[in-house]
This record gives C-alpha cells, sequence and structure tokens, in this order.
C-alpha cells in the first residue's frame, strides 16, 4: 500500500508552497489542506498539536508520522527521496 502525504498548508505560507514544490519535483503525490479555507482542517491541525504551517501527516497501514514544519532531510528519510 502507498504511502498518503497530507499537507496542512495555507495560502500565505512559504514554506508550505517551498515544501509543495518540493513534493511536485520528487513526484509525490498528497493531499493539501489548507486550514484558512476549511475549519475542519483548522481543528484537525490543531488537533495534532501544531501551532504552524506546513504540517505534514504521512500515512502508512497503521502507522502515522507527523512532520512540522518543512523538514526536508526528515521528509527524505519517511519517503525514501
Amino acid at each position: 500500500m502507498p504511502k498518503q502525504v497530507i499537507i496542512y498548508s495555507q495560502e500565505t505560507c512559504s514554506p508550505c508552497h517551498a515544501e509543495k514544490e518540493w513534493l511536485k519535483d520528487n513526484k509525490i503525490e498528497f493531499e493539501d489542506r489548507d486550514i484558512r479555507r476549511n475549519s475542519e482542517y483548522m481543528n484537525e491541525v490543531m488537533a495534532l498539536g501544531a501551532s504552524a504551517t506546513p504540517v505534514t501527516v504521512i500515512k502508512e497501514a497503521d502507522e502515522q508520522e507527523v512532520v512540522m514544519g518543512f523538514d526536508k532531510e526528515r521528509l527524505s528519510v519517511l519517503l525514501g527521496v
């Protein structure tokens, strides 16, 4: 089963744009959840303990990893890039 990647972002977040470009450049599919356009997404990201974006959730089977901020090194390891 492939990994599911969800990025919680917002329009005015430069690191969010940088991470999404990095994911695209590495041909990693992801779901973009804009926390300013959907209050449910805002609640989800707050429940993860985040106080800033981007927040990336990587799901595989029954496991979930959460990456706070655009941490290219950690994302590379988790996504096998």
